[in-house]
């Protein structure tokens, strides 16, 4: 074969690599939708969380009422079915956009009993927070270790 002949079979197998590399980089639409809602949905949990942790802390100053707010914001998005957001396919082992482990999905009885423990925690935070600053930081333990727990199992760490 000349250098000239050579070319097309070059172009083809450079055609065929680059349109598997392509289709490996691909996400499902229903994957990356659910990633997207499940991160939305952390960050609000850590918006209200970041308000209740400011004032136990003493770095925001303790307002009963936006305490409350925000303890009845969290006891409330604890209690939405999270199960739409765990698709197969959308840990961290199946793409990079995630810090999901796959744990998630092999111990499904696991994230369940996390579920319960954090709705309990928020549910007392929400009786706790608008009723003084002593009520909040008692309520602030059993918060993070449930928030913290999961974490610990089922979520990679930051790089």
């Amino acid at each position: 074969m000349t250098p000239m002949t050579k070319m097309p079979l070059l172009s083809a197998v450079l055609g065929m690599v680059a349109t598997v590399a392509i289709g490996a980089n691909h996400v499902d639409p229903a994957v990356t939708a659910a990633i997207k809602a499940r991160q939305s949905h952390m960050q609000l949990l850590a918006f209200n969380l970041g308000t209740l942790g400011g004032m136990a802390q003493g770095k925001i100053e303790y307002d009963a009422e936006k305490a409350q707010v925000a303890a009845s914001n969290l006891a409330t998005l604890s209690s939405v079915d999270f199960s739409p957001y765990f698709v197969v396919g959308s840990s961290n082992a199946d793409v990079s956009e995630t810090r999901a482990l796959p744990a998630m999905w092999e111990v499904p009885e696991g994230v369940l009993a996390a579920l319960a423990q954090l709705q309990a925690a928020t549910a007392g935070m929400a009786d706790s927070a608008g009723g003084g600053l002593e009520g909040l930081q008692a309520a602030m333990s059993p918060l993070g270790g449930a928030c913290g727990a999961c974490h610990q199992a089922y979520r990679a760490p930051a790089n």
